[in-house]
């Protein structure tokens, strides 16, 4: 009984720390100012977030993750997870941003020499320049072992021939982790990783993709026709590639399953405004039993969903400090599968709550719901997610 008398006041177990709450407040209000306002337009137009990139670089929330060691903020796991959800809040195209940063960089942040990180992550930083991750390609999507992509290395060089598919910010970012093959026979251990930057001659891009959702994000092809890259650009050994780029997504996985929060959150916020402002039967439909188990379910499922996310922000920012890996590869799966399925049924119960206006292009719901699609399909299938977390349940 002991114990249970204590004052918990200070029992900080199982909430964020009192600056991740004020990054929070920061990020939402430079969010709701600066980024919503061009949301519909970017949707529209289906353009790059120009105001949004300017707005995350003035304020130094463009790629938070970059150590201090080479002019970033070092903001850790979690807080990077809350950029990017807060984000996504307003605009699930401008959260990519951020997560795309970090996705691009994170090789060469758990791989790349030294040289390479003050080269690459320095311009990163300030905001010179972004940063893409070249995975996937034609015949390459969930079997990412079997890409064609090939490099040869030519004295001090090594020359890349190849497409990348699904591309992520190509054409807006200078800097692209580049997963090639350096030796056939091997599968996965014959696939290096590189980076290669968009001004390399033989880099050239396909048409931007016409999308269901996230249109302010340009996803293209990436063609390398005989590029020339100096040997010193690959990442760590040859052969290591495919183990970076796994574990490169079980960290950045959550960074998806952040932005699937984020998008669930601004649907869940409009549908709970809306149900109080609109009547029928004379009075706010929010006051009907139906309508409310409908918001009660979607709180329950982003709260849960959120916690989970969290929970692997913590231990993604454990292990990349050196710790064990706690069962990481399984809470990154399971963070980006379950909130990508909540904000998928989320951001499809408030064009419901909206009824017909929930269907039209003037309320941001509709837009919400196409932009949550995409985090059940990219860094990874729920499907395949599934399969992850099979192999390596705790």
């Amino acid at each position: 009984m002991a114990s249970a008398e204590k004052n918990t006041v200070g029992f900080d177990l199982y909430r964020p720390a009192e600056e991740h709450d004020m990054l929070r407040e920061s990020v939402r209000a430079l969010a709701e100012a600066k980024i919503a306002p061009f949301a519909a337009e970017v949707d529209e137009e289906g353009r790059f977030p120009q105001e949004a990139l300017d707005a995350l670089v003035s304020n130094d929330l463009h790629a938070v993750h970059v150590p201090e060691s080479y002019g970033g903020a070092g903001a850790d796991a979690l807080a990077t997870v809350i950029v990017i959800e807060e984000v996504a809040r307003v605009c699930a195209s401008s959260s990519l941003i951020p997560a795309v940063n970090k996705l691009g960089s994170l090789p060469v942040i758990l791989s790349g020499s030294e040289e390479l990180k003050k080269k690459y992550l320095g311009p990163l930083a300030k905001g010179d320049a972004m940063f893409s991750y070249c995975l996937s390609e034609p015949d390459a999507g969930s079997d990412a072992a079997g890409m064609k992509t090939k490099a040869v290395r030519d004295g001090d060089f090594y020359v890349l021939n190849g497409v990348k598919r699904w591309i992520t910010n190509a054409g807006v970012s200078d800097y692209y982790t580049v997963m090639a093959v350096t030796d056939p026979e091997k599968r996965s251990k014959g696939i290096s990783a590189f980076v290669v930057e968009k001004g390399d001659e033989g880099v050239s891009f396909g048409a931007p993709e016409k999308k269901l959702g996230i249109k302010g994000s340009p996803t293209r092809e990436v063609y390398f026709d005989n590029v020339r890259i100096p040997a010193d650009r690959l990442l760590g050994a040859e052969g290591t590639g495919f183990a970076t780029a796994m574990k490169t997504l079980d960290h950045t996985r959550i960074t998806i399953a952040a932005q699937a929060l984020g998008i669930a959150q601004g649907a869940l916020d409009y549908a709970k405004g809306y149900v109080k402002e609109r009547k029928q039967f004379g009075k706010p439909i929010g006051d009907f039993q139906g309508v409310q188990f409908m918001l009660a379910d979607m709180a329950m499922k982003l709260e849960a969903a959120r916690q989970l996310t969290y929970a692997a922000a913590a231990k993604s920012e454990r292990v990349a400090a050196g710790g064990p890996d706690e069962d990481l590869t399984f809470y990154g799966a399971a963070a980006k599968c379950y909130a990508s399925d909540a904000a998928m049924e989320i951001t499809t119960d408030a064009v419901q709550l909206l009824g017909g206006y929930g269907y039209t292009r003037d309320y941001p719901v509709e837009r919400m719901m196409r932009d949550a699609k995409i985090t059940q399909i990219y860094e990874g299938t729920n499907q395949v997610q599934r399969i992850v977390m099979a192999r390596n349940l705790p």
